[in-house]
């Protein structure tokens, strides 16, 4: 009987180490390898066992480096009665003189009749990466002793920016990157009046709130009481919620990671907030704020007003998402309706296109 000879015992394959020269992307999430064989789950979404380091993760660092070179547009619009600090509120918000003081009217110079808008951009980098601004005031509203249908020029305006980017989408010979005028964000500006929301506050979250993002506001919040401010607060979160009327972000375009995370933001609205481009000297350090009788109010100091809560809702954690919503959701839903109605746009030969630039 011969003698059984036990199968040869091969050694495994040394797995590459991941070169010391390619450093992962800062903040990337660790993904553990998921175990199984290399072909085992192909097209039912299983992951497979990498036998060694491919670089997929070097994606999030090349995006980065890309969007330093290009950098980005971000348009917002700012909306109220004339007085309550909008281009000072804006100004705050990006530490820059980004808005126009009176770029409108000033008290000598007569109120407009209709609603007027007016744009101004600007390019501001920070830490390499460049980011081109872009403010839309609306002087003149609210400030007409008769105010019916007064957002109309703004519907349209906005309207007319998506109208834009279509026209370049459908060109046959189109950009290779299309200038984005489409308003990201419009900030709300309510009287701190303490009572309830005007007429016209509502009337125009419920039409424009459909075709743009809204966050509301309650300007200048330092001239409420504490009590004031949370009774204010709760009064015209129910009375947007009676009407139906959603301001970003909204609830239907929540994902589940960002459910818990948008909700505390959605009981913080609307913000409270307090602008100044004016420094004081507080306890030994120089801040911003509006001097009053009683000491200084300090624009960055939560305890103050929520004026950092907006500026870290707004630009450090949701700045793309409204960017997103605005292409994947009112622009598209513009894009639709459109398309729908005229059977479909014919493309646009660029010798043909309407090359008239906006007011900038």
């Amino acid at each position: 009987m011969s003698e059984i000879v036990p199968p040869e015992v091969r050694p495994k394959p040394v797995v590459p180490a991941k070169p010391s020269h390619v450093a992962p992307p800062s903040g990337a999430p660790f993904l553990p390898s998921p175990q199984g064989t290399g072909g085992e789950g192909q097209g039912s979404g299983r992951g497979s066992a990498l036998l060694g380091y491919i670089g997929i993760d070097t994606i999030i660092e090349q995006m980065r480096k890309k969007t330093m070179k290009t950098g980005f547009d971000f348009n917002i619009m700012v909306v109220g009665q004339s007085g309550l600090g909008k281009s000072t509120l804006v100004n705050t918000l990006f530490k820059s003189q980004v808005s126009r003081r009176s770029a409108s009217w000033s008290r000598d110079d007569k109120i407009p009749k209709t609603v007027e808008i007016k744009s101004v951009s600007h390019v501001i980098e920070e830490g390499g990466v460049k980011m081109k601004l872009t403010v839309v005031d609306t002087p003149g509203f609210g400030d007409q002793i008769n105010n019916d249908n007064c957002w109309e020029p703004i519907s349209k305006y906005i309207n007319e920016q998506y109208e834009k980017f279509l026209k370049e989408e459908v060109n046959i010979a189109r950009k290779k990157r299309i200038p984005d005028t489409r308003v990201h964000c419009c900030l709300y500006f309510i009287s701190p009046t303490g009572h309830s929301l005007r007429q016209l506050d509502i009337e125009f979250m419920k039409h424009l709130s459909r075709v743009v993002n809204i966050i509301p506001v309650i300007a200048k919040s330092d001239t409420l009481t504490l009590d004031e401010k949370i009774e204010f607060k709760q009064k015209v979160r129910k009375e947007l919620e009676v009407c139906g009327i959603e301001c970003y972000p909204q609830k239907e375009f929540d994902e589940d990671m960002d459910k818990s995370d948008n909700d505390k933001i959605r009981e913080m609205m609307p913000f409270a907030v307090v602008g100044s481009d004016k420094e004081y000297q507080v306890n030994g350090k120089r801040v911003l704020g509006r001097k009053t009788a009683w000491g200084v109010v300090e624009v960055e100091n939560p305890n103050h007003c929520e004026f950092s809560l907006l500026r870290d809702f707004m630009i450090r954690s949701h700045l793309q998402d409204l960017k997103e919503v605005t292409h994947n959701i009112q622009y598209e839903t513009y894009r639709a309706k459109r398309l729908n109605d005229n059977g479909g746009l014919h493309p646009i030969n660029s010798s043909g296109h309407d090359t008239q630039e906006s007011n900038l």
